[in-house]
This record gives structure tokens, C-alpha cells and sequence, in this order.
């Protein structure tokens, strides 16, 4: 089993042309939220963004986005309908579908927070963009046959419990089997799969070969709800900057690895400061700027 390397990442992070302007550094729609769990695609949208994405769009139920809108000034929101339990309705797709003809995002992420809503299924198979997909966006994946596969480019962000119930085996902490589950999941679905947890494991099939690495960064300072939609955005955030090399598995593979070492080395950084019982999934946002110069000085 291979590990990712500080090294690597440093080869692999995305640069900044001290000339660029926002829009070469890709654009993420973050389709997330539902009347009782906002704060999921809060995390993921700002997680794009503390790593460099030039541009976040929110897609969320109309009741939260007037809230929402005021209090995230950097993100832009895109109201959509909702049913009566306040989960995005599936007449959003029209809405959604011209958004994206109009205004071209990069990728998308998709599936925090949005609990049972009826657009999952769709999303899932019509969206055409590239897609992350995290949380109930996984748990509206488990009810598809196991022949389906992705359209697009595909990355997905399950915790132990998730892709237990995709592959319908046990939860268990055996670090060779959460390796041999990584890789099921990413031959399964032809998708790549960042398999959450100590030691996150990256997991690919390139042609039916399969290869799979374990990150070194990150601890139990990280156990805390709202950490994985934080990494999801952070991988979108980071996927979306390779866009000019084109969003090819292989880019997706080199934004997953610089996304997991550098949200766990946010972690770690953030821990130093306040302990590990004491962080929380918002805290790491702010220490991803530092986790990336950290990274980047040894660029120098």
C-alpha cells in the first residue's frame, strides 16, 4: 500500500498565476441542504473556496436562502423549490439544468444535507458535469442496482457507514479491509473513492488495474460532524483548479490526494491550538490557508 507523500503533493498542487483572474480557477456548484440541516453545504462551499476555487454557487431550498445569502457574502445562491419537508423538490432540475447551460460550472458537489430529497436520483444520473458526491447523495446511491454506473467523472466521499451500506458488508476498522472496500467501490460505480477515516484511503480502477494510497495527515481532531463536508468541498475546490488540463479521472486522482493530506494536515495544525477534543469542522477552514503554505513553501 502506498502512502501519499508531502512530496507529491507539493508536485501536484495546483499554482496561481500572480495574473489569473477568478474564472481560471474554476467555478463549483454546490447543490446541499434541506430545512433541517443547512449547515452541511455551508462547509462544502466554504471549503472550495479557502483552497482556491475562483468561483462557489450554492444550490439550495429557497426558504434558507435569503439567511444564507446575507451571512456568505463570497458564495453565490441560487434558490430552488422545496416540498413540504423543506428538501429541495425535484421541479428544481429545470432550474438547475438552465443554470448550468447559462453559467458553465466546472464540477459539482452534491448530496449534503439534502436528506430523502426527491431530486437525488436525478442528480445522480442526468447531471452533466463531474461530480462529487458525499453524504445523502451516497445514501440515494445505496438504493441503485450495482450495475450502474457514473456518466461523468465521479468522485465519492463515503465514512465507514456509507460504504457499508453500498457494498453490504459490516462497518469494521480492519485497516486491509477498508482498503479492499475503497477498492470495490471505485471498480464498482468506475468512480474514484476517498474512503474517510484514520488513514483515509484513495482508491481508483484505471482500466481495470487497481490502485489505492493511504493519507498520513489528519487524527481524531477530525472525528467531528461537518469534517467530511469540509473535505468534499476541499476536493471540489481543488478538482475544479485543474480545469484547464481538462477533468480527466487522472486530474481527479491528483486533487483527491492534495485534498486529503491538506484538510488533514488542517486538522493536525488545528489541534496543536486546540487540542484535539476541541476542534470543530468549521475551525479547520481556517487553517487550510495554513496547511497549503506549509505545503507550498517546500515549493520554493
Amino acid at each position: 500500500m502506498d502512502k501519499i507523500t508531502r512530496q507529491e503533493v507539493v508536485s501536484l498542487f495546483p499554482s496561481r498565476d500572480p495574473r489569473a483572474y477568478k474564472g481560471v480557477f474554476g467555478r463549483v456548484l454546490v447543490v446541499a441542504g434541506s430545512r433541517q440541516m443547512c449547515g452541511a453545504g455551508l462547509l462544502c462551499a466554504k471549503g472550495a473556496l479557502r483552497v482556491g476555487a475562483g468561483l462557489v454557487y450554492w444550490a439550495l431550498p429557497a426558504s434558507m436562502q435569503p439567511t444564507f445569502a446575507a451571512a456568505f457574502p463570497e458564495v453565490i445562491t441560487i434558490p430552488l423549490p422545496e416540498n413540504e419537508r423543506g428538501e429541495i423538490a425535484e421541479t428544481a432540475w429545470p432550474i438547475l439544468t438552465d443554470f448550468i447551460e447559462k453559467q458553465h460550472p466546472t464540477l459539482a458537489v452534491v448530496g449534503m444535507g439534502m436528506q430523502e430529497s426527491p431530486l437525488l436520483p436525478t442528480l445522480l444520473q442526468e447531471i452533466p458535469l463531474p461530480m462529487v458526491l458525499d453524504a445523502d447523495g451516497l445514501n440515494a446511491l445505496s438504493r441503485f442496482p450495482t450495475s450502474f454506473r457514473f456518466k461523468q467523472p465521479t468522485i465519492l466521499t463515503p465514512h465507514p457507514g456509507e460504504i457499508a451500506r453500498l457494498l453490504n458488508t459490516a462497518i469494521v476498522a480492519d485497516e486491509s479491509f477498508r482498503i479492499l472496500q475503497a477498492a470495490q467501490l471505485a471498480d464498482q460505480t468506475d468512480a474514484l473513492c476517498v474512503l474517510k477515516g484514520p488513514d483515509t484511503v484513495v482508491a481508483i480502477s484505471d482500466q481495470g488495474k487497481l490502485n489505492s494510497w493511504q493519507n498520513p495527515t489528519g487524527g481524531p481532531a477530525l472525528a467531528k460532524g461537518g469534517s467530511g463536508d469540509v473535505l468534499s468541498g476541499v476536493v471540489a475546490g481543488i478538482w475544479a483548479q485543474f480545469a484547464a488540463q481538462g477533468l480527466t479521472i487522472k486530474n481527479g486522482l491528483q486533487a483527491a490526494k492534495c485534498a486529503v493530506y491538506v484538510h488533514g494536515l488542517a486538522g493536525d495544525l488545528a489541534a496543536e491550538k486546540l487540542s484535539d477534543y476541541g476542534v470543530l469542522a468549521s475551525d479547520t477552514l481556517s487553517y487550510l490557508p495554513m496547511a497549503i503554505e506549509q505545503v507550498l513553501r517546500e515549493r520554493k
